[in-house]
């Protein structure tokens, strides 16, 4: 153990963050941002081995990275709550574990993975990272069949997945279209943990995908799946055998998820929307279209539209800025966040949101407020609805 820590240190980079240079006009300040909450999930487990490579299974492999990566985390950041979904050789239907990420709050989902394929393709080889969203190839496809097939093992699984078929196309179409409203943010961590990947670890990156995983469909944060390398290749199974492999590979993901938070903590917390709001809204930006929108709801919760973060004052009287009325300025922790909009309902925020982010600011997201103090968006859901 002492030598994964001085081998993790060793590891260990602090990535420089490109700062938008931004100005604006009201002025108020805030409590500095709560603790982050990270949901760090070994696939498979128990009764379900995952992918076989000649000797290696999935579910011991993932387990061994997903603790390491915990370790880094809890002995290297501050500010940050691991959960782990298990931590010995269980079995846990996929539905329990995204049911513990949401209990528990979480701003950040991450499943661990071992990746297979074809006997004829035992050539493959490489990392990728997914997320929630259409299959962009058959690959995917298959991918995401192989990774959600071991709901067949649970019980009542039909009733528990809506109906859901793992051998159908459809069936993971359907599961496709979950997690929009998160996803710019799942994408820019997993192109992190690609990135790690390739320039530190020293690993085949096959990139950033998108595909239904059934892991992911109900997490209420930014979620990915890591696949880390393919069993299938005798050589990669070699490497993720070794516990060297494994430092490096829990290493790049720690570090990856180090510069998201940073970059998290410079731009404001990571918005959670629901996945079943899809109000769209046209006009002027900071006008609304939604009959229920208000200053305040009777429970003190507001929502509104995060447009940037700046170390210093910007000047919003040019470019996109024009296009936005209502705009106020806070300073949290040093830093000046601007927002747009003020909405006493999720649906009317993110249909704010969405025409903000076709106006120039494609990175907008919501942060809920009571009382002038920001709050997760599980508790401001908790309190609205």
């Amino acid at each position: 153990m002492r030598g994964e820590l001085i081998f993790g240190i060793i590891l260990l980079v602090c990535l420089p963050l490109h700062s938008h240079e931004f100005n604006l006009m009201v002025e108020y300040s805030e409590p500095s941002s709560q603790t982050m909450r990270v949901v760090i999930d070994a696939g498979h487990g128990g009764k379900d081995p995952g992918s076989l490579g000649k000797k290696a299974k999935e579910k011991d492999i993932s387990l061994k990275i997903a603790l390491k990566v915990g370790a880094y985390i809890k002995t290297y950041m501050s500010g940050v709550k691991v959960i782990y979904t298990r931590t010995t050789d269980k079995f846990l239907p996929l539905h329990e574990r995204a049911r513990i990420a949401n209990d528990n709050d979480a701003d950040v989902f991450l499943s661990i993975h071992c990746n297979s394929t074809l006997p004829n393709r035992k050539h493959i080889n490489g990392t990728e990272t997914y997320v929630m969203g259409l299959h962009r190839a058959e690959d995917n496809l298959l991918v995401a069949k192989r990774e959600n097939e071991v709901i067949l093992l649970e019980d009542n699984y039909k009733s528990q997945y809506g109906g859901y078929d793992p051998n159908s196309p459809e069936g993971h179409i359907m599961l496709s279209m979950y997690q929009n409203a998160y996803l710019s943010q799942s994408i820019l961590l997993a192109e992190k943990i690609e990135g790690q990947f390739k320039s530190r670890a020293n690993r085949n990156s096959r990139g950033v995908k998108q595909a239904g995983f059934a892991v992911l469909r109900a997490t209420t944060m930014p979620s990915v799946l890591v696949e880390t390398g393919f069993l299938s290749n005798s050589t990669e199974e070699a490497y993720l055998s070794t516990d060297k492999g494994q430092v490096y590979i829990a290493s790049a993901i720690y570090r990856a998820f180090k510069d998201y938070k940073s970059a998290v903590d410079k731009g404001g917390l990571v918005s959670k929307p629901s996945r079943s709001s899809s109000s769209s809204s046209s006009g002027t930006i900071g006008s609304t279209s939604s009959s229920k929108t208000s200053s305040i709801s009777k429970t003190g919760v507001v929502y509104r539209v995060q447009l940037a973060s700046s170390p210093s004052p910007i000047d919003t009287k040019s470019g996109r800025w024009k296009k936005v009325s209502t705009i106020e300025r806070f300073k949290i922790s040093g830093a000046y966040k601007y927002y747009s909009g003020k909405y006493s309902n999720l649906s009317g925020a993110v249909s704010h949101q969405k025409v903000i982010r076709q106006s120039g600011f494609s990175d907008a997201f919501i942060v809920p407020f009571k009382n002038g103090v920001k709050i997760s968006l599980s508790e401001a859901k908790r309190l609205t609805e």
